[in-house]
């Protein structure tokens, strides 16, 4: 897998002029933020060596490198699941592209169901901790030491530093948020009512299909992670009407204003 991710890695450098330290997942309906970047180079997914391709709508499938407030970023408008079908390592497959770049903070975003109903679709939560209820994870297999440990901490997910961060920015900015725990869920099927129910006594807060083997491979590889999740929908048995995606798109894209506020000022705080 080495050769793969060092031959993807190659790839991007030679199509960039930039070199980012941070890089941004972007989640369904969640791009506004690539708006305001400067410099911007775009390397489509399609083209990078060994790279998988997204097929779900609402990603857009590229890398976008610019600078946000003078910042060097490198922002992936679109993501990877496990229920397109790919292995969790090909999930998680950018992340390890990403620590070959050189990438030392990673700031996941994602559309997600909200489970504590204190929140309101809209509200982004920042995600404390994650549960994860997909069958596997992208660190199963024969380990490379070149990446990381065997057995890595999983003590600190998500950067406390980087949590302290965006309190301070949402705040500042007078944003709705809320802190969480993040389950993921395998899907692409919404959950039922009755593994709601599941969900929220095993602690969660909210529930998505993505996040939770970007965050493992992450830790893993000694990037830092900070999770910003937009509740788009509250979750099977909470709201009143049926969930479809059209809907979440809907919702994300009204919220993606909000979370480019709160990123830029997270960047900066960088």
């Amino acid at each position: 897998m080495y050769k793969k991710v060092l031959e993807s890695a190659e790839y991007i450098k030679s199509k960039i002029k930039l070199a980012p330290k941070l890089s941004v997942v972007l989640g369904s309906g969640l791009g506004d933020i690539v708006e305001s970047l400067t410099e911007k180079e775009i390397v489509e997914y399609k083209d990078i060596p060994n790279f998988p391709t997204s097929t779900v709508k609402g990603h857009a499938g590229r890398i976008v490198v610019g600078k946000l407030s003078g910042t060097p970023v490198l922002i992936m408008q679109g993501r990877f699941h496990f229920f397109e079908g790919y292995s969790m390592k090909e999930v998680a497959y950018p992340v390890f592209v990403m620590k070959l770049l050189g990438i030392t903070k990673l700031i996941l975003t994602n559309a997600c169901g909200g489970i504590n109903e204190r929140f309101v679709p809209g509200t982004i939560m920042l995600i404390s901790d994650f549960i994860n209820l997909m069958p596997s994870n992208p660190l199963i297999g024969i380990n490379d030491d070149r990446f990381g440990p065997r057995f890595p901490d999983m003590t600190e997910p998500y950067s406390l530093d980087l949590l302290e961060q965006a309190r301070k920015a949402a705040k500042q900015n007078c944003l709705p948020f809320g802190e969480g725990v993040y389950a993921g869920f395998p899907g692409p099927y919404y959950e039922t009512a009755a593994e709601i129910r599941m969900i929220r006594t095993l602690g969660a807060d909210a529930v998505g299909m993505s996040t939770v083997p970007e965050t493992i491979a992450a830790n893993y590889l000694g990037i830092k992670v900070l999770g910003l999740a937009v509740i788009t929908n509250m979750a099977t048995g909470i709201q009143k009407v049926k969930h479809s995606h059209e809907r979440v798109i809907e919702t994300a894209n009204k919220a993606s204003k909000d979370l480019s506020i709160l990123l830029e000022e997270v960047i900066k705080g960088l």
